[in-house]
C-alpha cells in the first residue's frame, strides 16, 4: 500500500483548521480485562481475530496503564485527561442511588471535540454517575447520544436473568436490593431489566448507524465504546455463544472482539477507516477473584483492586491505517493521554486545567519517545494522607505501600489478597519492570549507589507531583439515596422489586 498520499493527508490535517479535514476518533474500552487476555497478548485460547487484526496493523503497547484499579475512577481519568483524585471520583466507584457523579465542571473528550463540529456518542457502560434526573449521564457531558447502562451490569440481581442462550442463567446473585439494571437511550429508560443476550447487538447496530449517519454528512465524529464485556457476570449472544475455547469469560471476549469486526466492517464500507485513529484498551485489570470466570494478567502480578502490575497495567493498541506504521512500543504511556492525543490531532483547545496527560502523537506516528517519563499508583481509596502507594519512573517502580484486595483473591500469591493488609516501606521496594515485571525480586540497594540515586529521583518526582495535587470534594463520599436508583415505573410498589418495562 502505498502511504505516502495519506501521510501528504495527514500534514496537511495538521495545518488546517477545516472540520471536514478532522480524523475521526474511535475509543474501544474493555472492561476487567487483564494484559494477558487477548491472542495477541499472548493468550493461547482466546479467540480475539478483531483485535489481533488491529494489533498486527497498529501498534500495540506494552507498557500502558489505568490510573486506578477499578472502575469509575479509571474512567473519569481516561475522559479528562486527569488523575481521579482532582475530579473527586474516589474512593471506589458508583452505585446505581450515588448522589454525586463526574463533575460537571470536569471537560471530557467529547466536550474538547464538540466545538470543532464532531459528532459524538457513548455506547455501553457509563459509570460515571446518574445523579437526580440524569444530571451527570453522557449527554451532560458532550455526547449527542447516549445508548448503554449507568453503572456496571453488575449492579443489580441477576440470579433470575438469562446471560447465554437459550436460557442458561447469569452466574452468581450480582448485587440484590437494589433495581434491576436498566438500558438507557439518552436520558430515557428503554429497557428493565436489560437483555444480555440482545444487548451487544443493540450496541453494535447503534454504533453502526451512527457511524454511517456521520460519514454520510461528511461529520467527523468520536465514539466511545464502552464495552461491558469481560466484567462478571459475563453474557453473549448466539453470535458468540459456545464459540469459544474458554468458557463464558471465552464467549464474552469473543462478542466483543465480533463487535470490533463489525466496526471495522462499516468503516470500510463508508470509506472512513483511513481517516479513523482506534484505540483499544481496559479500565482496569482482572477479577481474579472470579478464577477462571475473571481473566488473565498474564505474566503480571495480581489484578483488579491492587497498584501491583496487574492491576493497572493494560493491554492497548492504537490503529489508523496509512498513518500508524505496524510495530510494538516499549513508550511508557497512559489513559491519561487519550484526551491530550486526541486534541492535538483535532487541533483542538485543551482545557484550561491541570492536566496530567501528554500527547502520544509522536510515539503513533513516528514511532518516537514519550513524553511520560513517569506514572503514579493510587489504590481505590486515596487520601492525602498516604499519597501514592507506588511510582514507576522510566523502568523502575517504587512501592511505598502494598496490599492485597478482594477482587484479587484466589491466586496462589498471597500478596494479592484481601488479607494481605496495609505494608509501607521505608526504604520502598524498588524492582526493574524491564527484568522483572511480575514484581518478584525487590532490588537491594546494598552496595548499589546508583540504586540509591534512583530512588532519590523517584522521591523527588513524588515530592514535587503530590505537591502539585489538588485533591477534589469526593464525589462519592456524598452518599447514595435508593430514589435516585433508576426505576422504568417509578410510581409501582414495592421498590425496587417492581421497577420493570413491560
Amino acid at each position: 500500500m502505498n502511504k505516502v498520499p495519506h501521510l501528504i493527508f495527514v500534514m496537511y490535517l495538521f495545518a488546517t483548521n477545516c472540520s471536514c479535514y478532522r480524523p475521526n476518533f474511535i475509543l474501544l474500552f474493555a472492561d476487567d480485562l487483564g494484559f494477558g487476555d487477548l491472542g495477541c497478548y499472548g493468550h493461547p485460547t482466546s479467540l480475539t481475530t478483531n483485535l489481533d487484526r488491529l494489533a498486527a496493523g497498529g501498534l500495540r503497547f506494552t507498557d500502558f496503564y489505568c490510573t486506578s484499579p477499578v472502575c469509575s475512577p479509571s474512567r473519569a481519568s481516561l475522559l479528562t485527561g486527569r488523575y481521579q483524585t482532582r475530579s473527586g471520583v474516589y474512593p471506589g466507584v458508583f452505585y446505581p442511588g450515588s448522589r454525586g457523579g463526574l463533575p460537571l465542571n470536569e471537560t471530557t473528550i467529547a466536550e474538547t471535540l464538540k466545538p470543532l463540529g464532531y459528532a459524538t456518542a457513548a455506547i455501553g457502560k457509563w459509570h460515571l454517575g446518574l445523579g437526580e434526573n440524569g444530571k451527570y449521564l453522557p449527554t451532560r457531558q458532550g455526547f449527542d447520544h447516549f445508548l448503554g447502562v449507568p453503572y456496571s451490569h453488575d449492579m443489580g440481581p441477576c440470579q433470575n436473568l438469562t446471560c447465554f442462550p437459550p436460557d442458561i442463567k447469569c452466574f452468581g446473585k450480582c448485587d440484590v436490593g437494589v433495581v434491576t439494571v436498566p438500558l438507557m437511550n439518552n436520558d430515557v429508560i428503554k429497557q428493565q431489566p436489560v437483555d444480555f443476550v440482545t444487548l451487544e447487538q443493540a450496541y453494535s447496530d447503534f454504533a453502526t448507524d451512527f457511524i454511517r449517519q456521520s460519514a454520510s454528512k461528511q461529520q467527523p465524529f468520536f465514539l466511545y465504546y464502552s464495552s461491558h464485556h469481560t466484567h462478571y457476570p459475563q453474557f453473549a449472544g448466539p453470535g458468540a455463544a459456545g464459540g469459544s475455547r474458554r468458557g463464558p469469560f471465552g464467549d464474552a471476549l469473543l462478542e466483543f472482539d465480533n463487535t470490533v469486526g463489525i466496526l471495522l466492517s462499516v468503516l470500510e464500507q463508508t470509506g472512513a477507516l483511513n481517516n479513523t485513529l482506534i484505540l483499544f484498551t481496559s479500565d482496569n485489570g482482572p477479577e481474579l477473584m472470579r478464577m477462571s470466570r475473571g481473566g488473565n494478567a498474564g505474566l503480571l502480578k495480581c489484578g483488579k483492586g491492587t497498584t501491583y502490575e496487574g492491576g493497572m497495567r493494560e493491554p492497548a493498541i492504537a490503529y489508523w491505517p496509512g498513518t500508524i506504521e505496524p510495530g510494538v512500543t516499549h513508550e511508557l504511556a497512559s489513559t491519561l493521554d487519550v484526551l491530550p492525543t486526541i486534541a492535538g490531532l483535532a487541533k483542538a483547545k485543551l482545557p484550561m486545567v491541570q492536566l496530567d496527560g501528554f500527547d502520544m502523537i509522536d510515539i503513533l506516528v513516528k514511532h518516537g519517545p514519550s513524553k511520560r517519563d513517569a506514572m503514579m499508583f493510587y489504590p481505590t481509596d486515596p487520601s492525602e494522607q498516604y499519597g501514592l502507594f507506588a511510582l514507576r519512573l522510566g523502568k523502575y517502580k517504587a512501592h511505598f505501600y502494598t496490599r492485597g484486595a478482594g477482587h484479587s483473591e484466589t491466586t496462589p500469591d498471597h500478596d494479592c489478597h484481601i488479607i494481605s493488609f496495609l505494608k509501607p516501606h521505608d526504604p520502598p521496594l524498588l524492582f526493574d519492570l524491564e527484568s522483572d515485571p511480575s514484581e518478584n525480586y525487590p532490588l537491594s540497594l546494598v552496595g548499589r549507589p546508583d540504586l540509591e540515586a534512583v530512588l532519590q529521583r523517584i522521591q523527588a518526582v513524588k515530592k514535587q507531583f503530590e505537591d502539585s495535587m489538588e485533591f477534589g470534594e469526593s464525589q462519592i463520599d456524598k452518599g447514595s439515596d435508593p430514589d435516585l436508583e433508576p426505576c422504568c415505573t417509578p410510581q409501582c410498589t414495592p421498590k425496587p422489586s417492581c421497577c420493570q418495562c413491560g
